[in-house]
């Protein structure tokens, strides 16, 4: 029945979030007045359809993906008539190719909104006391429990929950020590810290024993919107970072996130929504980035159309379209790999 409740969650939560981001396009379509010709969630053959006013609308077998198909969005088929994708001036694409991350943006800030509104918003740990620890992490390896308070890290004593995280930053894929506070007892032990896929800081897998605070709801949007921007700073700074230091990042992919989201569809809504809201971030962040293909690189192709007041011919927009496929499947396999050598395959639903 887990196992169950876990393939629903990644797929009902995986595919919500990619009908955000196509109804996105879809409505900014309508508003420009262009003829939707199908409104699809996956790929592959339909499960559901229906057509409606000219547009079918469907579930496909596989609902890891969608698209909005318009007409005239083809260059090699598009006629230059009314209601065509194509046709229209360059701003209006701009706002049908940026309307899809928005929307994914909109939803994380909805969604941390009501986390923070029903569920209240951590106060910030003050104590070095573990409050949760996570599965297969190398705290948990070394068996440490929730209750437990880190007193030292190597020889430097440990106070705060700040200071803690700071000891840990610069320890990655080292061999610690620690010794720690159970009860009345102390006792000393020794683990090799993990190296967080997301920052490159050294981590054990720990979160702070914390209280929440209940919050209102005008401010309950105000954090959202500031936590979803945080969630946008903190990659984009890492990527800079590795890029310059001329280092491969490390990426969470398709199968981490999966078994991300199975993980957290156990530890209960709340826990669940955060994580739907953080990968919603993600999403959009991702389509905003200038590759050719995806929602950024259109941007940037519209904006050069605009600069130069002219529509880019149809063979530079092919070759624009198949570099920016190639790149993003690179990048597929890319985070695919990384994910099975940190994961392995087997590990997708396991503990």
């Amino acid at each position: 029945m887990t196992i169950v409740l876990q393939v629903l969650g990644v797929t009902a939560g995986l595919g919500f979030l990619i009908f955000i981001h196509e109804l996105g396009h879809f409505f900014a379509a309508k508003m420009c007045k262009v003829r939707i010709l199908t409104f699809a969630i996956g790929f592959g053959p339909d499960l559901i359809k229906h057509t409606y006013k000219g547009t079918k609308y469907c579930i496909k077998a596989v609902p890891f993906g969608g698209f909005v198909s318009m007409a005239g969005d083809n260059p090699t088929g598009a006629t230059g008539g009314e209601g065509e994708y194509l046709s229209l001036k360059w701003y209006r694409k701009v706002w049908i190719s940026f309307a899809g991350p928005f929307f994914n943006y909109a939803l994380a800030v909805f969604l941390f909104a009501f986390v923070f509104n029903i569920w209240g918003t951590p106060k910030l740990p003050i104590s070095s006391s573990i409050g949760a620890v996570v599965e297969n992490c190398p705290a948990a390896q070394a068996g440490l429990v929730p209750g437990d308070k880190i007193k030292s890290i190597d020889g430097v004593e440990i106070d705060t929950w700040n200071e803690l995280l700071s000891n840990l930053k610069n320890k990655a894929e080292k061999q610690t020590a620690f010794v720690i506070e159970r009860g009345i007892y102390s006792f000393d032990l020794s683990m090799i810290v993990a190296k967080d896929s997301a920052t490159g800081e050294g981590s054990i897998g720990i979160a702070p024993l914390t209280t929440n605070i209940k919050v209102g709801f005008f401010k309950s949007i105000c954090l959202g919107a500031k936590v979803s921007i945080t969630q946008t700073v903190l990659p984009v700074a890492y990527l800079i970072d590795k890029v310059i230091s001329f280092e491969t990042p490390e990426i969470l992919g398709p199968i981490g996130i999966m078994r991300t989201m199975a993980n957290v569809t156990k530890s209960g809504m709340q826990d669940y929504l955060r994580f739907l809201a953080i990968i919603s971030v993600a999403l959009g962040l991702f389509n905003l980035f200038p590759i050719p293909m995806v929602d950024g690189g259109m941007i940037v192709l519209f904006f050069v159309e605009g600069i130069i007041k002219k529509q880019i011919s149809a063979k530079i927009v092919q070759i624009y379209n198949t570099i920016g496929l190639v790149f993003t499947v690179v990048i597929f396999l890319f985070a695919t790999y990384s994910d099975i050598l940190r994961l392995g395959v087997g590990k997708l639903f396991g503990k």
